[in-house]
């Protein structure tokens, strides 16, 4: 078992791999009487192509979510009631590249974390349940086509990425997910819910021994066959379609803006990458910088405007959005403010300004156990060590965030996506 104390954090983690390959990491904090755990599987929506005993599947878009909803089954009734009846809350979220089970508490954690480890990694489908979740699930990518943030996401990604299956829905689409079976839920469970392909992570005052002895307990005892998966997809940093328009039961044209990005890799200098990535979003539009006082001025933007550096595996993306009567312009603005930073530079004081406030944005999260713990997992799977961003941000320099606007802020990697009101002629 190995014990790090971040001196920076005053955060002690405990982590340990057991011999089936899971990997388990205790975030320590004495005298709280929360625990969260979080169970995880790296696997989300994009991968849906991968290979088992030598033999190539590629299942139906959606099948991550839909995994996630029946793995709530079991033979004696719906996971949800037994957590409740513990006292704990138990939820899931699948997202385009993790997949991740979890539960908060007070007391009798060892049963929850017990009955976490068990209905996740025993599956239980049949032919009435996987088609009456047909309909559920229909009925949720009706309201995703009726809400206007995830429709400006997703048509913003199919125009800035050719091959990447971010382009694709994370909750299928009605036609994929009726080509689910209760055969095909189960293969996919055996490709991506083995041990080492998975992590358990807590946050609270609990014993890393009692984690470890409930998991061997629950889980197999010997690492599994080996699955591979197709993790990368080829992208070329030019945008197929700068425009991408549509109509929708809005008040007023809502606009995202994302600039391509290369692909992060893994470990501490792809994340130092991320960081950089953020801080040029902060230089170039953040809430102080002096494009975005100078567009609320005008009426180019409302309160409501904001935007970062977001990744998913195997794709990164620079993204703007919110409110606007002038999304065209908001564009234009940014793409000349980059100009003006690389003739101007950024003092060294607004950029330890600007990192200090994003160093302080992560270190206010650690506050929250769910913001604590959902960081450590996606971080994990990225092989880097999250409580140790503090040095990262420490060692970026002026030099990179410029480098980045200047190779990044381009009108060939950049696409729009507006959703106009519905009485507007604009489409």
């Amino acid at each position: 078992m190995e014990k790090t104390f971040y001196l920076e954090l005053s955060e002690t983690v405990f982590r340990h791999t057991l011999p089936n390959g899971l990997p388990i990491i205790l975030v320590h904090r004495p005298g709280f009487t929360r625990k969260l755990a979080y169970f995880v599987a790296d696997m989300g929506s994009i991968h849906t192509e991968f290979t088992v005993d030598g033999k190539s599947y590629t299942v139906p878009d959606g099948i991550a979510h839909y995994l996630e909803h029946k793995l709530f089954d079991m033979p004696d009734g719906e996971v949800s009631e037994k957590f409740a009846r513990l006292g704990a809350n138990v939820n899931a979220f699948t997202g385009y590249d993790m997949t991740a089970y979890y539960f908060m508490c007070t007391d009798r954690f060892d049963q929850s974390l017990r009955l976490l480890l068990e209905f996740v990694s025993t599956p239980y489908f049949t032919e009435q349940s996987v088609q009456k979740e047909q309909g559920i699930i229909g009925q949720e990518i009706d309201m995703n086509l009726d809400n206007p943030d995830t429709q400006s996401f997703e048509r913003l990604v199919s125009a800035a990425f050719r091959n990447h299956p971010v382009t694709h829905p994370i909750l299928g689409t009605r036609q994929s997910i009726g080509e689910i079976t209760p055969e095909v839920l189960s293969l996919t469970h055996r490709a991506f819910y083995r041990p080492d392909n998975m992590l358990l992570c807590v946050v609270g005052d609990v014993s890393m021994d009692e984690i470890c002895n409930i998991a061997q307990e629950v889980l197999p005892a010997q690492p599994e066959e080996k699955v591979t998966s197709v993790r990368t997809w080829q992208e070329e940093m030019t945008c197929p379609e700068a425009l991408t328009t549509c109509q929708m039961e809005v008040a007023m044209p809502n606009f995202l803006l994302g600039f391509k990005c290369e692909p992060l890799e893994r470990g501490a200098e792809a994340i130092r990458r991320e960081f950089v990535g953020d801080l040029a979003a902060e230089a170039l539009f953040g809430e102080s910088s002096g494009l975005y006082l100078k567009m609320y001025d005008e009426g180019l933007i409302d309160s409501g405007f904001g935007g970062g550096f977001d990744t998913v595996e195997g794709m990164a993306i620079l993204t703007a959005g919110g409110d606007s009567d002038y999304p065209e312009q908001v564009r234009d603005a940014i793409l000349e403010q980059a100009k003006n930073l690389l003739k101007e530079g950024i003092s060294e004081a607004d950029f330890l300004r600007m990192k200090r406030s994003a160093m302080g944005r992560r270190l206010r999260d650690l506050d929250s156990f769910d913001s604590t713990c959902f960081r450590m997992c996606a971080y994990h799977f990225s092989g880097f060590d999250y409580f140790r961003f503090p040095s990262i941000y420490q060692q970026i320099q002026v030099d990179e965030v410029l480098e980045f606007l200047e190779r990044v802020i381009q009108p060939e990697r950049c696409s729009l996506s507006v959703i106009y009101p519905k009485e507007a002629n604009h489409v």
